[in-house]
């Protein structure tokens, strides 16, 4: 019977938030214009799919609040219980799942990315999802409320034999939020926190300190002489992929504007494969695991220009950087404790005074909220990017080996025998 209570409580409270965006004075406007954005749905499921991405995605303001803390600070006399379903709502998990089995008033799903078991509950009657079966996959919304969980919604279906697809999505799920990898997964959390701790140590051994910066054209080569490192304790020389631009400056780079269709590829193309030439910084945060951060030196190059101005675009940069959600408010922190000038020539720029604590909390508090990994780090842990790169093996064709080769005797680091030009670990012998 609590659940059954549970389930009305929580549709209600959902009915009265998705009220609350079309009429309140503040959000209805930026609603009005995401809608215009998107084009209006069609259909009303449409309609309530995008009223679900708009509530649980969505930051307004230079505060970067979500539309559930906008809600609970806006309405007034909400009951006690009805704060405490907004609350659990806020923390909701969007993934990719495999239906596992169809129960009588849910189903019991298993989450491509957290590596987690769930066993949901359905907010509306199960006839709504006629058709679905075991094996199927689905892009759904999950929370957690009194000890069971509650499916929000399911804004889409993938038939079993789209499995390429379904990892594909998931990794974009994990580069735009790589916290759902370990959300609601101690264990997996773990394993990240211990694999950043000696990986750490083997960067400072690598490179002699936790930052090194070079251009987009080298940060690839870079990274993967640092991997092998890690891997196998092999210490290339790195001298000759140290290279800087012949000037800071800050602009668009047009390859980062990927769409989920061409995301992985590009990304897999790496830095090099850019038009432009840009610097890149490779850090390594104790905490937080590798970085690899275009135009991390013409960030603090505008801190040591002697006029910030000598910095083409110095003022994008410095919003490029405090904007983005993607930077994280160690990285932030890193720059501004080394440089004294930092809080002068930022607050000129926003027309401010603020302390780095406010800086911080005003445009990084997603960070402060909970501990964030990057996306890097994470996807060196996670089950459905091996996954994709079998895919992608999969899909690759790769030349022949010769006849009568005893491949036990080839190095991991050698040239593979079949002459692709790869390491062996990286061919034949992944």
């Amino acid at each position: 019977m609590l659940v059954l209570e549970n389930v009305k409580e929580i549709n209600d409270v959902i009915k009265n938030i998705a009220e609350f965006i079309q009429k309140d004075e503040y959000v209805h406007l930026d609603f009005d214009e995401y809608i215009k954005t998107i084009g209006r749905p069609s259909d009303n499921t449409s309609f309530q799919a995008a009223c679900f991405n708009y509530i649980f995605e969505r930051r307004l303001g230079e505060e970067r609040k979500s539309i559930p803390d906008l809600y609970l600070e806006r309405q007034k006399g909400l009951s006690a219980s009805e704060k405490k379903v907004v609350k659990a709502l806020k923390k909701s998990l969007s993934s990719v799942f495999e239906i596992h089995k169809i129960a009588k008033n849910g189903f019991i799903l298993y989450n491509i990315i957290n590596e987690k078991t769930y066993d949901v509950t359905s907010l509306v009657k199960m006839t709504t999802f006629r058709g679905m079966g075991p094996g199927q996959y689905v892009v759904a919304r999950i929370f957690a409320y009194e000890k069971e969980h509650y499916l929000l919604e399911i804004s889409g279906v993938l038939s079993t034999t789209r499995r390429d697809d379904v990892y594909r999505f998931a990794i974009a799920k994990i580069i735009q939020n790589p916290e759902i990898v370990y959300i609601d997964n101690p264990k997996k959390a773990k394993e990240i926190e211990k694999e950043i701790k000696e990986t750490h140590k083997k960067f400072l051994e690598y490179f002699g300190t936790d930052e090194i910066i070079t251009t987009n054209k080298f940060a690839d080569d870079l990274i993967g002489l640092f991997n092998d490192f890690a891997e196998g304790g092999e210490k290339t020389d790195y001298s000759d992929k140290i290279q800087l631009p012949e000037k800071y400056t800050f602009f668009n780079v047009e390859e980062f504007n990927n769409s989920y269709d061409n995301f992985l590829e590009n990304s897999l193309g790496g830095f090099s494969s850019h038009k432009e030439t840009y610097d890149v910084g490779i850090i390594y945060d104790e905490e937080l695991g590798m970085y690899a951060v275009p135009f991390w030196g013409t960030f603090n190059k505008i801190f040591e220009a002697e006029k910030p101005s000598d910095i083409e675009n110095y003022d994008k940069c410095i919003q490029y950087f405090l904007f983005n959600d993607k930077f994280s408010a160690n990285l932030i922190k890193k720059v501004a404790e080394k440089h004294e000038n930092f809080l002068p020539i930022v607050n000129g720029i926003l027309k401010t005074d603020y302390s780095l604590d406010e800086l911080l909390q005003k445009y990084k508090s997603h960070y402060l909220e909970q501990k964030i990994y990057s996306s890097t780090t994470v996807l060196y842990k996670s089950k459905a990017f091996s996954n994709t790169l079998g895919i992608i093996e999969e899909h690759e064709e790769k030349p022949k080996l010769p006849e009568g080769i005893d491949l036990s005797k080839v190095g991991r680091n050698d040239p593979c025998p079949c002459g692709s030009g790869k390491k062996f670990k990286k061919c034949h012998g992944a």
